[in-house]
């Protein structure tokens, strides 16, 4: 019962994690277009090919697979299939392989230059032979086959250069001085070693064997690929947080903005209530203040005020009716200057959280 579910399961899996990196059909109508590397057969366009065919294909014949992509991307990304002749460039290209992968598989297989790339960024122009794979410009190639990564390597040209003796006589002297130094004793604690080391890590031997130089190179390229992979995978999303760090500080602002206008506007009125029991505080003590001047300033002013403390006034206005004592008025005045401070302080408070909020804001959209 176990394998039967696992005969079943890991199927799907496998094409659950492969599909994005796969071509599932082959259905632009885009006009097939010649280049240096696959001419026409017929007329000036290339015609479609059946993928069955690229395994079986003729002497002297080419399939390229091509990308076509909306530039707005308001449409989906196809592909298309065209079969030609082989153009006037192509010997210039790197035939890729991979030991022990079905080539017709390699058809539908989505092509990267490295290691970690979205499903997206594949290759846009393929060539198929029927026996290797060919990418202008690159001499390895990565692709999912049945769920697995897969390396695709080739020899690039090489390219014949005359021989000199003098330069021949001059490499091997360099050569020999190289093996000295090599059987020299290095040191742990001098540093000339460490750094000597160091260069042999990213030097490779372009005069020797190419295809192990070749190899040595696209292992290190792997490595830092997939250490960069890592490290994005780690702190990539930096760019995310500070985007919605910044829209949350923009809501904050607008929040703490509102509410700093209604502390404005209870400000505003509280001082215009300040300012009407002030005035009409003044006015009762200078009219006190006019009718005691003939009359012995001192006393009858100090009388009046002890009338006035304990005496209600009629402060009525149109049709409000407000009886009061001097005190009273006295004490609400106070209290609306107390609460006038009160929302002038909250308002700045607010204010002061909306300016910070804006500034933090824009840092973290620009960054």
């Amino acid at each position: 019962m176990k394998k039967l579910l696992f005969s079943i399961l890991c199927p799907l899996a496998m094409v659950a994690f492969a599909g994005p990196y796969d071509v599932e059909e082959f259905k632009a109508q885009d006009v097939g277009t010649p280049d240096n590397f696959i001419a026409a057969e017929f007329g000036g366009e290339l015609t479609t090919a059946d993928p069955a065919a690229v395994a079986d294909i003729q002497e002297g014949r080419l399939f390229v697979r091509q990308k076509f992509e909306d530039p707005f991307g308001e449409e989906a990304t196809t592909y298309q299939l065209y079969q030609g002749q082989t153009g006037e460039q192509f010997s210039s290209l790197t035939a890729l392989s991979a030991e022990g992968v079905d080539y017709s598989k390699l058809v539908k297989a989505k092509f990267y230059e490295r290691r970690g790339m979205k499903p997206e960024e594949d290759v846009g122009k393929v060539y198929f032979d029927g026996k290797s794979v060919f990418a202008e410009g690159l001499t390895t190639l990565i692709a999912f086959v049945d769920g697995s990564p897969v390396v695709l390597k080739g020899d690039a040209p090489i390219a014949e250069t005359p021989v000199d003796s003098a330069a021949t006589e001059e490499t091997a002297v360099a050569a020999a001085d190289s093996t000295a130094a090599e059987d020299e004793y290095c040191d742990d604690t001098d540093p000339d070693c460490e750094e000597e080391e160091d260069e042999a890590l990213y030097s490779y031997d372009v005069s020797g064997n190419v295809d192990e130089t070749n190899a040595e190179a696209d292992n290190y390229e792997y490595s830092t690929t997939d250490a960069a992979d890592a490290a994005t995978a780690r702190f990539g999303i930096g760019d995310e947080v500070r985007f919605w760090t910044a829209v949350g500080l923009s809501a904050l602002a607008a929040t703490t903005a509102v509410l700093g206008v209604v502390q404005h506007m209870k400000a505003n009125e509280a001082r215009d209530a300040y300012d009407d029991q002030k005035s009409l505080i003044k006015k009762i003590k200078n009219a006190v203040s006019d009718a005691c001047a003939d009359k012995g300033s001192a006393d009858c002013e100090a009388a009046v005020d002890w009338y006035l403390k304990n005496n209600s006034i009629d402060l009525s206005q149109g049709a409000e009716e407000e009886i009061l004592t001097m005190e009273a008025l006295e004490d609400r005045r106070d209290t609306n200057k107390e609460t006038m401070d009160s929302y002038s302080m909250a308002r700045n408070i607010w204010f002061g959280v909306t300016a910070a909020s804006i500034t933090a804001a824009v840092v973290l959209f620009v960054w």
